[in-house]
């Protein structure tokens, strides 16, 4: 009898660790494949527009679409940029059209043509052969249409951020700007920040060793803001999708460093987000709005991103527009030799025993102060006393006009092509999708269509 017991204790123990084996083996082996998004072929004769240089326009005539909240501000900077001329405004409503005039007449500066009263004035100063660049300030869900129109009208085209709110926007900006050989701008001022550009010569020249992981974000309560939005179009785009649908300018300047589609790419990704509150409580409390009506609002009021990369490096971007929190960028990068942080306060930490520095802190404001200067970057040199004379966040707005019109008078390839628009602007859509199939992983199309890793290391150009 005990023989016996003993018999069915090692059979059992036998198939216990069978079976554990066999389910070790079985939950080590399952891999999660990624969602997978179209990615549509090339039309046949269409070539990519990586580095395109066109001919060079002395004098580059902008039209303004746009006029509300950013357009005269832009209008502003442009009287300040040498070979660049404003030629025409447009807006759907007329008193914003001569509201910008007047900046013009301030500037003791030709009026420029005027377009207003429909909602299709637009298309009338791209239709116009006196224009070569249309710079488009409108709402999210027009850039896309605007961009298109204005580059198969023959024009080059620079636009404010989000350029894109979906997939199938991006796809067609891309090919638009494939098929007419122009360039098709985000302006994402964010990477022209003073900290940013001087970082990322740092990153470029080697202080951070290599670099593996970095951070963005935008992190801005906007709660004081939403009534200034005409027809509420941003507190509705909020409402009603979800996912990181303003990612731009956590993403841009970190991206770069991590030479996106110029020797990397970004591959998986994964968002979550948290429930919504405080922004449907501020329809409550703000509109009087029902509280069901209220919490049907699908974007989280936290959202978060992890980024995988073809060669093993991982970026992090957050959205948060409702908490109450100070404003931060969450501008990060983390390399095998130093740190850089620029919120909640600039610093850096070093590895460097030559120099009797340690990562375990940052530098001194007398070290960093000095490693600023010494890595300035050759941008920032030659246009701080300007950018921050003529301001715009600080000056990088006038950094980031003054770059476009400098680069398409001297035949250059822009700062950032149609590839980073795209890149930066997938996650909008690319998150949600993520975030409503239960927080998987979702593939990033290659944009570039297979020529990722053509341009070795991210660069701005010069005219010597």
């Amino acid at each position: 009898m005990q023989k016996h017991f003993v018999l069915i204790a090692i059979l059992l123990a036998m198939l216990l660790t069978t079976g554990c084996t066999t389910n070790n083996k079985t939950k080590s082996s399952q891999v999660i494949e990624p969602i997978q998004v179209d990615v549509p072929l090339r039309p046949e004769g269409q070539m990519d527009v990586l580095e395109l240089r066109t001919p060079k326009i002395d004098t580059v005539r902008v039209g303004f679409i746009g006029l509300g909240s950013r357009g005269p501000g832009a209008v502003q900077r442009y009287v300040h940029i040498p070979g660049a001329k404003i030629v025409a405004l447009c807006d759907i409503y007329e008193e914003n059209v001569e509201k910008t005039q007047a900046i013009l007449d301030k500037a003791g500066l030709p009026r420029a043509t005027g377009y207003s009263g429909s909602e299709d004035a637009w298309k009338q100063l791209c239709e116009s052969d006196q224009v070569d660049l249309v710079y488009i300030a409108t709402d999210w869900k027009n850039h896309a249409k605007m961009m298109i129109y204005a580059m198969e009208q023959g024009k080059h085209v620079a636009c404010e951020v989000p350029a894109a709110m979906t997939l199938d926007e991006i796809w067609a900006i891309i090919d638009t700007a494939e098929r007419t050989q122009k360039h098709a701008m985000q302006l994402e001022n964010c990477v022209y920040d003073f900290f940013e550009l001087t970082t990322l010569n740092m990153a470029q020249q080697g202080v951070f060793g290599e670099v593996l992981h970095v951070e963005g974000s935008y992190i801005h309560n906007l709660n004081n803001n939403w009534e200034r939005y005409v027809n509420d179009w941003r507190l509705q785009y909020n409402k009603e999708f979800r996912g990181d649908v303003y990612p731009t300018h956590g993403i841009g300047p970190v991206a770069q460093v991590l030479n996106i589609h110029r020797g990397d790419r970004m591959k998986t990704l994964v968002s979550m987000d948290t429930k919504p509150v405080n922004l449907p409580e501020y329809l409550i409390e703000k509109r009087g709005v029902d509280r069901d009506s209220a919490y049907n609002f699908a974007n989280g009021q936290h959202t978060m991103t992890m980024i995988s990369t073809e060669n093993g490096k991982t970026l992090q971007i957050q959205h948060d527009v409702t908490s109450p929190r100070p404003y931060s960028r969450m501008y990060q990068v983390s390399g095998t030799k130093g740190y850089a942080n620029k919120y909640p306060v600039e610093g850096y930490a070093i590895e460097d025993e030559g120099q009797g520095f340690s990562s375990h802190d940052f530098l001194s404001q007398d070290n960093m102060n000095m490693l600023m200067d010494k890595y300035k970057h050759r941008i920032h040199r030659e246009l701080e006393e300007k950018a921050k004379e003529v301001g715009g966040h600080g000056g990088m707005d006038f950094i980031m006009d003054y770059r476009l019109i400098y680069c398409l008078r001297n035949g250059l390839p822009l700062d950032m092509d149609v590839y980073d628009l795209a890149e930066w602007c997938s996650l909008v859509e690319l998150s949600r999708i993520s975030i409503e199939n239960n927080n998987s992983p979702v593939a990033i199309p290659d944009f570039t269509r297979g020529n990722w890793n053509r341009i070795q290391g991210y660069s701005h150009a010069f005219a010597d």
